[in-house]
């Protein structure tokens, strides 16, 4: 949870699913229409926000202005809101399975969901009632001195029960504990609906302020008032700190463009005073202040984001400094380098050693790499959407970072689309290429589909779609989706790394060997290691007659990617066949294929769809597409750029 500051909150709206939710007018301005019905005018001058408008506005004004007691202690609540897209609970269901992830227990456990009277809350059927709920609250609640409870849930119920009253509601939530940060802290997740089956509309000054008053009267009195021993460590501990804090905060509120100036006999605290000395004195050693004269200090104009900058490598320092460890990785710390995608197009081979949330609330993620340069380097890759699967570690994957412009696919559309008022269909591509194979049509539409999911483009009754001036439309998705995931990251090999020399497949060492520029490999590290494992390959391959030496150099047999990927396939295919009785089926290119998907094989060669039929099945090429229609009839014809599929048609199986 990084370091605590109860000053910092910010609400978060999440991103809207559907059209009708993204045309909708803002809360905000939807407020002030309904009181200048009320009659009030928008042409008066007025200061009104309509932070108060909801429950809890009375609330939360009274408690956004009483300030902090001494003693009092410190939680840090952060908030979410998130739109339900109609008829699809998914989204409410990965962030419920998010929750409950391995690892999050002091034992490392899989988290446990919790409600107001069970310690074992039923998540499918939270989903089931939140699957009409127009939105849902989130919170993450770390009271500073968490680590002193044995046991947070108490405490949440309590929370929850103060503001079931607050809000003049019953109120339906689960809850999850986590123990795996520094800081150990629950997440809550409340329907968008009161007790009444109406919209649930909480002020924003509640959430904003009065949640976390609520929150820090319930923690002062489990834990006691907060001793003034304690304060003053805690304060101490923030005179050296590499990241911005309370000192931090107050030297700039004192200060008068830049200057701060400290009485010869300074009234207060004097314990506050001397950590302000103090402090004072750590950023001089780091450069972000100077003492002008006596008494008199120049403060550096980008203080704050400097100091949250500092603070944001240290954590990430830390993650890295843990992963490794828990790897058991031993890495220099001189090695470790942060990749930033922001500065142009960049690129990283390495070996996953660590993967985790960088954002929990808004569930972006990070991944450290062992990289093959003999770095370690740790990258901010974003949110994952709905099919996507997160990060494995000690499978080798690369990083590009997302450039954000249009590609070819949308040039050959907007081409399409400029000839016919701004429409596209399967028919006017075949028509404008006629040598254009059904797949690689097909990717054009999915394309399409894609934006058309984030309100971009209209598909018309007729199958043909509305695109408009589709360049400028395309950069705007390319856009959202850097912003979403800054980072592509595709798998390079699924097995380990020690795995690959003894490897049946076409493995990515194999790549490597044959590959006209193969990859720069660092002197120390993972790129070492790599230099081992393909020395290694290299006399497997000679023991296997796929190499030998001539004239001082080796020389790799002819289609030797091909022919390791079809022994591992002959092989895996002859297991198939002894578990399950079935003939293997060989596919070419220019073959339909039809038949059940069963599942989803990971071979050194890469992926695979098992499709059975009656007396047979066949191996080949996996897609993502496929996955939803595991154990469904699937269609498919074997082109030059793989495999066009057609789910769920209702014809009989055959070739």
């Amino acid at each position: 949870m990084g370091g605590v500051d109860e000053d910092e909150f910010e609400v978060k709206l999440g991103r809207i699913g559907d059209r009708k939710a993204r045309r909708a007018k803002s809360y905000l301005r939807r407020v002030r229409q309904a009181a200048e019905k009320a009659g009030g005018s928008s042409k008066r001058a007025s200061n009104f926000s309509g932070g108060r408008i909801g429950r809890g506005y009375a609330q939360g004004a009274v408690l956004a202005g009483r300030g902090r007691s001494k003693g009092q202690r410190r939680v840090v609540i952060k908030a979410r809101i998130v739109r339900i897209k109609a008829g699809d609970p998914g989204a409410i269901r990965a962030h419920l399975r998010y929750v409950q992830r391995d690892g999050v227990t002091r034992d490392g456990e899989p988290g446990e969901l919790y409600d107001t009277t069970s310690d074992r809350a039923e998540g499918k059927a939270f989903t089931e009632r939140s699957a009409g709920d127009r939105h849902q609250f989130r919170f993450i609640v770390a009271p500073e001195d968490s680590a002193e409870l044995s046991d947070l849930k108490p405490f949440i119920r309590d929370l929850m029960r103060q503001m079931e009253s607050d809000l003049g509601t019953r109120l339906d939530w689960v809850a999850a504990d986590h123990f795996n940060t520094g800081h150990p802290h629950s997440h809550i997740v409340l329907r968008g609906k009161g007790d009444d089956g109406q919209d649930l509309i909480i002020a924003r000054d509640y959430i904003a302020h009065g949640l976390r008053a609520r929150a820090a009267d319930l923690i002062t009195r489990e834990l006691g008032p907060e001793t003034e021993i304690e304060a003053a460590r805690k304060l101490q501990q923030e005179v050296t700190a590499e990241r911005f804090t309370r000192l931090d905060r107050a030297i700039l509120r004192d200060g008068l463009n830049g200057v701060v100036e400290l009485s010869a006999r300074p009234k207060g605290d004097p314990v506050w005073k001397t950590a302000r000395m103090g402090r004072l004195r750590t950023l001089e050693r780091m450069g972000l202040a100077e003492e002008a004269s006596p008494g008199r200090w120049r403060i550096d104009a980008g203080l704050e984001a400097k100091l949250r900058r500092m603070g944001e490598r240290g954590d990430i320092i830390k993650t890295m400094h843990r992963e490794l460890a828990a790897a058991g990785i031993a890495r220099a710390a001189g090695s470790y380098t942060i990749f930033d995608p922001g500065q142009g197009s960049q690129r990283l081979v390495g070996r996953v050693v660590g993967e985790g949330f960088s954002d929990e609330l808004r569930e972006r993620r990070y991944v450290v790499l062992d990289g093959i340069d003999g770095r370690t380097h740790y990258a901010e890759i974003g949110s994952l959407s709905a099919g996507d699967e997160p990060p494995v570690r000690n499978t080798i994957v690369e990083l590009r970072s997302r450039v954000a412009e249009p590609r070819e696919i949308d040039r050959t559309i907007a081409r399409i689309a400029a000839a016919h008022r701004g429409r596209y269909s399967e028919h006017l591509h075949h028509e404008f290429d006629r040598r254009a194979s059904g797949e690689f049509v097909a990717s054009h539409v999915r394309r399409l589909e894609a934006m058309r999911q984030e309100g971009i483009v209209s598909r018309l009754a007729d199958g043909s779609w509305t695109v408009g001036d589709y360049l400028d439309r395309a950069l705007q998705y390319e856009n959202r989706q850097r912003s979403r995931n800054p980072v592509r990251l595709a798998v390079l090999s699924w097995q380990r790394l020690e795995d690959l020399p003894q490897a049946v497949g076409a493995t990515w060492i194999d790549r490597q060997l044959v590959a006209r520029t193969p990859e720069a490999l660092g002197p120390g590290g993972m790129g070492a290691e790599v230099d081992v494992a393909m020395r290694a390959r290299r006399q497997w391959l000679i023991e296997q007659g796929l190499a030998r030496e001539q004239d001082g150099k080796l020389r790799y047999a002819r289609d030797l990617l091909r022919t390791l990927e079809a022994r591992e396939l002959r092989q895996t295919a002859a297991e198939i066949s002894v578990r399950t009785g079935l003939e293997h089926l060989e596919v070419k290119a220019g073959d339909n294929v039809s038949g059940v998907y069963r599942r989803m094989l990971t071979l050194n060669s890469g992926r695979y769809a098992l499709i059975e039929r009656s007396h047979d099945f066949a191996l080949v090429p996996w897609r993502p597409v496929l996955e939803r229609a595991r154990g469904q009839l699937v269609t498919g014809s074997v082109g030059g750029e793989g495999i066009s599929w057609s789910i769920g048609m209702k014809r009989g199986i055959g070739r």
